[in-house]
């Protein structure tokens, strides 16, 4: 699918979204507060702009006027109507990120780190999706920390460990987490060790019905959250499985997960976390805002309950008690999604920990509907959109190492998320920004605002149009002007 396909798609929900969250869900009630007084207020507004394809960002200083006089396109930010907090913006040190990150010398791989992770000299990047064993990015096959010989079981787990990540995953892990100590991490399984399922493979099949399994599985989560702490690793965020309703996984792992065993399972891993006083939370789903026709069509192939209402039927459990949030992909359906599931679970929260092809679009609609954080998928690929063992062949990273030449490239995926990570930190909120255009005129400029924890504004806009678009910023009794280039985007922040 196209970029400029998938953005009509996703910008159906962002133009709703605020108007929606606020009758719908309810904004929080979260407390507005003033600057120290030793913190003078800005006299101008920092702008930092990026343009497709092109490397370094522009920045500039805008200065503040009266907002007594406005021009016919206002966006209009109220700092006093406050929605969710963040919790970070990133992508995911797949194997295959990491194997070709190793391509690089010790030098060129501390630059790089730190143009990802450092929120000064680079873009900031505060969450990472981490894989629990193998995706469809790996440099080699498929594995679990816990392979076992065909016909073979270990209950008791004896056999688990984490070995395979030592050489390069988790030694970037750290050292991320060194740049970025702010750094929060949600990790997914693509699929139980294949002992664990009715097909003995980690590929496709589905998860025992057993409650020796389900036991064995969230024993087998519960050891790799204390395998990666013990080297160094917080695993704030655990899932159960990627893409739960994926069916038919031909070459790379994959789980048929229906709602009501992962419920089971996470009765066990709950319960399992806590007993291991671990304070990892868990999220629910992990799969697309609605469900995609091929996966419908997968389910009628085995005569099953394509299961619709996934997340809704997951959160409608008992094992609801243990999941304070929803986790959501970006591949169909549109954002709106997460606002409809707020809606009804208003108590939850809701993120996406994986798009591929995430750029300002997606993170705005995202936002804009609830979202605590957004997660792109590939944090760095080759030039062929690898390696990869089976699943996607046209998957791009978020920067790109050459193979032969290892020259880096920085995607626009990259300054995307920079524009987000860079200047949102955790524990920002999310405000209310509206847009007004009285000329009528077509893409209209979109935005969203935060607030920082350090009591900055800060908005972010895109102009998805095909002509520049020139408007006014009016928050309280101050405004800034300013013109956007076709496909420029924008953070603007001020005291």
């Amino acid at each position: 699918m196209s970029r400029h396909t998938r953005v009509r798609g996703l910008l159906a929900a962002t133009g709703i979204a605020v108007a929606v969250a606020m009758t719908s869900a309810g904004a929080q009630a979260l407390p507005a507060t003033a600057p120290p007084a030793t913190e003078a207020a800005s006299t101008a507004v920092d702008a930092w702009i990026t343009m497709p394809g092109v490397t370094t960002p522009t920045e500039a200083q805008l200065p503040f006027r009266s907002s007594s006089a406005q021009g016919p396109v206002v966006v209009g930010v109220e700092p006093q109507v406050r929605f969710q907090r963040v919790t970070g913006f990133g992508a995911a040190i797949t194997d295959s990120s990491a194997h070709v990150l190793y391509w690089l010398s010790q030098q060129q791989r501390d630059d790089v780190m730190r143009k990802l992770f450092d929120p000064v000299a680079g873009a900031g990047i505060s969450f990472l999706r981490q894989p629990i064993g193998a995706s469809d990015f790996v440099a080699d096959k498929a594995y679990s920390y816990d392979d076992m010989p065909a016909g073979q079981k270990d209950y008791a787990l004896r056999h688990f460990s984490i070995a395979h990540d030592e050489a390069q995953i988790l030694p970037l892990l750290r050292q991320a987490k060194k740049l970025n100590p702010a750094l929060k991490i949600v990790a997914s399984p693509w699929s139980p060790p294949g002992w664990m399922k009715d097909g003995d493979s980690m590929i496709d099949g589905k998860v025992i019905d057993s409650p020796a399994i389900y036991r064995a599985y969230a024993g087998y989560l519960v050891k790799f959250v204390q395998a990666y702490r013990k080297a160094g690793i917080k695993v704030d965020y655990l899932t159960v499985q990627n893409e739960p309703q994926a069916l038919r996984r031909k070459d790379y792992p994959g789980t048929d997960l229906p709602w009501w065993q992962e419920a089971r399972i996470v009765d066990q891993l709950g319960p399992a976390l806590r007993a291991a006083d671990l304070d990892t939370k868990i999220l629910g789903f992990d799969h697309n805002w609605g469900l995609h026709p091929g996966d419908v069509t997968s389910y009628q192939a085995v005569h099953e309950d394509p299961m619709y209402s996934y997340p809704y039927d997951l959160m409608s459990t008992g094992a609801a008690r243990w999941m304070p949030g929803t986790a959501y992909h970006c591949y169909y359906a549109d954002a709106s999604a997460q606002t409809a599931l707020k809606a009804s679970f208003p108590g939850k929260d809701v993120m996406m920990t994986e798009c591929e092809g995430a750029y300002v679009e997606t993170f705005l609609s995202v936002m804009q509907n609830w979202g605590t954080g957004a997660i792109a998928w590939n944090i760095a690929l080759d030039q062929n959109h690898g390696p990869h063992v089976g699943g996607c062949g046209t998957c791009n990273g978020t920067i790109t190492v050459n193979s032969t030449t290892k020259a880096v490239t920085y995607n626009d995926q990259y300054r995307d998320i920079a524009h987000f990570a860079k200047f949102v930190p955790a524990g920002s909120v999310r405000i209310a920004s509206t847009f007004r255009d009285t000329t009528y005129g077509p893409d209209p400029v979109r935005t969203v605002a935060f607030a920082t924890p350090d009591h900055r504004t800060v908005v972010v806009a895109w102009n998805p149009g095909k002509s520049a678009k020139t408007f006014t910023v009016v928050s309280g009794d101050r405004a800034f002007d300013s013109t956007l280039a076709p496909g420029a985007v924008a953070t603007y922040h001020w005291r």
